[in-house]
């Protein structure tokens, strides 16, 4: 009898310790966040393999449905132990190298208004064929979280088949395709075109998508086909509209830094597959398609550019959307992302935006990722839904301390209303009353001085300016200002840009008010009516042209005054016509529309009127 207890206590004691380090195997969760398991964090444990997945649509021409190139990491738990996990994807046409910056890569912008400009430099991208890994980004972070880590190549990248085509259908059909695999709906092969079937056996079927600038337009892209299984997205910094990318309300406009890039750029800049489909792809996407739709001419909304705004696709959207962003971004700007972020709302989805007060990238704090992921991936009940839905940065908080608020705009926000009082070539002023007979005031354009020198002269007749009284108190903007103006102009096209600044203006002074500039805007008042059709100016008639500055939410501190700054060609981001060109505004139907928390009787009370 005593050796049979012996042997049941041993049994029982081996059952128990299996079973306890199988528990230790399982994901675990504190405070509503997936934590770091140990059994998970050994990446020489890791398993990783690469396949190909079957897609719906042949874009290389040769009669094939086109595969994509995708690699998969993941705990080894997965293989040994039959453990199931959800999964964490990201997919990019950056991950296998990109085309030099060579001498002509990027459009000459120094022509007039209504022409092309030279034929540019086509550059090739040098194809990697020996790269067995896709990328490692995001797989230390999420991996030993209890999460498999998948990586795809966008068509006509990397290893990926297809062609490249910077918004078409196939980019959002695409990463639809590795999700239907992760969820045994298509077929995944061990090779680009063999038979040989490969299935995600370890997967849950619950993916979760994420990425930065164009990384993170593809998980939109994505959620915009409403594909089964794709339960939640985190978007940083995303191109949302390639039409807002590369054109402001009629204007041909450059992303900041890239001045002359378009979207036949892009594509040359990404076209890394496989050389010998470069040339049909070339010929079909970037030498037609592209060519026939994009219009430097007139820099028109149109069908092409409609093809390619995801805001369009959004119905069958059902993923739960964290949105993230800086307002001071110029070169994805922060239009894209609260363009989505204020539709998802509108559909009823689960939606959270966080904003911070730098340039481009820059996801939200870890802890408001892995709430969300843990919530939507593993389903567990954390209550994220009931988190504040907007997260701002504050001008002197760090980016992992952002400021919780109820919504973005700022609920407390109101429309304010400023007129115009002339100055011209000095300050004129921006107040609260229409001053009594403006008249009209006029500026010359000339390309050769920068924005920043504009706003920083004390006299010039290169733009005009209007400020207000030195603030007494702080000024909270949020939301999205507005500008009104009716112009005239002495030739038949203009550019016209808009700068809400911060003065004085002081280099290098240490706020985050960007180099002084609260927010921009740019327009072709040829496109007055409708960013759909171009109407040539007819010199010395005036225009009303009302268009969006770009969202904004930061503190203006007491002793600063807000000024509108309004010029015409912009050196960073427009194009260059020949200098001379005359803009003269109305300044009694001119307005700026500016979005404060407190509304008019707090810009009364900044301004010290009461």
């Amino acid at each position: 009898m005593l050796r049979f207890r012996t042997i049941v206590l041993a049994a029982l004691i081996s059952f128990l310790a299996a079973a306890s380090v199988f528990a230790q195997t399982k994901p675990v969760f504190k405070d509503g966040e997936a934590q770091i398991v140990p059994a998970f964090e050994n990446a020489d444990e890791w398993i990783r393999h690469d396949l190909w997945v079957e897609t719906t649509f042949d874009t290389d021409g040769d009669d094939k449905p086109d595969r994509m190139h995708v690699a998969v990491t993941r705990p080894k738990q997965t293989e040994t132990e039959g453990l199931k996990l959800p999964v964490v994807y990201v997919s990019s046409p950056y991950f296998a190298g990109v085309a030099p910056d060579v001498e002509g890569l990027f459009w000459n912008v120094r022509h007039e208004l209504g022409e092309i400009g030279p034929e540019r430099a086509h550059p090739e991208v040098e194809m990697r064929v020996d790269r067995p890994i896709i990328s490692n980004s995001h797989i230390r972070t999420w991996v030993p979280r209890g999460y498999i880590v998948v990586h795809s190549s966008s068509p006509g990248t990397g290893l990926s088949q297809g062609a490249p085509t910077v918004g078409g259908d196939n980019e959002s059909l695409a990463p639809k395709a590795v999700i239907d695999w992760l969820n045994g709906r298509v077929k995944g092969y061990t090779t680009p075109d063999g038979d040989e079937e490969v299935e995600a056996y370890w997967s849950t079927g619950k993916v979760g998508m994420t990425g930065t600038s164009y990384n993170g337009t593809l998980p939109l892209a994505a959620a915009t086909t409403g594909v089964d299984g794709l339960e939640a997205i985190i978007p940083i910094a995303p191109n949302t509209s390639y039409y807002h990318y590369y054109r402001s309300n009629g204007l041909v406009r450059s992303p900041g830094g890239y001045l002359g890039e378009d979207i036949d750029v892009l594509y040359d800049f990404i076209h890394s597959g496989n050389p010998e489909k470069r040339a049909y792809n070339n010929a079909t996407v970037r030498d037609q398609e592209m060519k026939a739709g994009m219009d430097r001419q007139t820099g028109d909304y149109n069908d092409f550019w409609a093809g390619r705004d995801y805001l369009n696709d959004m119905e069958p959207m059902k993923a739960a959307l964290l949105m993230s962003h800086g307002f001071n971004d110029w070169n994805v700007m922060p239009e894209h992302s609260y363009r989505i972020y204020k539709a998802a709302k509108e559909k009823g989805l689960p939606a959270q935006i966080y904003y911070h007060q730098a340039g481009h990238g820059g996801p939200p704090p870890m802890r408001i990722m892995n709430r969300w992921f843990t919530r939507y991936l593993h389903g567990v009940d954390n209550g994220v839904e009931d988190d504040p839905v907007a997260w701002i940065v504050r001008e002197e908080d760090e980016n992992s301390n952002p400021t919780p608020y109820e919504d973005y705009p700022n609920p407390a926000a109101e429309a304010v209303t400023f007129y115009l009082k002339g100055g011209a070539p000095g300050q004129g002023a921006l107040q609260l009353q229409p001053a009594k007979k403006p008249g009209q005031e006029t500026l010359t354009d000339n390309f050769s001085f920068d924005g920043r020198a504009l706003a920083q002269a004390e006299y010039t007749n290169h733009r005009l300016m209007y400020v207000t009284p030195e603030l007494k108190e702080d000024l909270h903007l949020s939301g999205v200002p507005r500008v009104t103006i009716r112009l005239s102009s002495s030739k038949p096209a203009a550019n016209l840009s808009v700068w809400l600044v911060s003065l004085p203006w002081e280099e290098g002074r240490r706020t985050k008010i960007t180099d002084n500039i609260i927010t921009r805007g740019w327009a072709d008042p040829q496109n007055h009516a409708s960013i759909r059709e171009s109407e040539p100016l007819n010199p010395g008639r005036y225009y009303t042209v009302s268009f969006d500055l770009q969202p904004d939410d930061q503190v203006i501190p007491a002793g600063q005054q807000i000024g509108l700054m309004i010029f015409s060609s912009d050196r960073d981001f427009t194009l260059w016509p020949d200098p001379g060109t005359e803009l003269t505004v109305d300044l009694e139907k001119t307005k700026l529309v500016l979005p404060v928390v407190g509304g008019e009787a707090q810009v009364r009370k900044g301004m010290g009127e009461e």
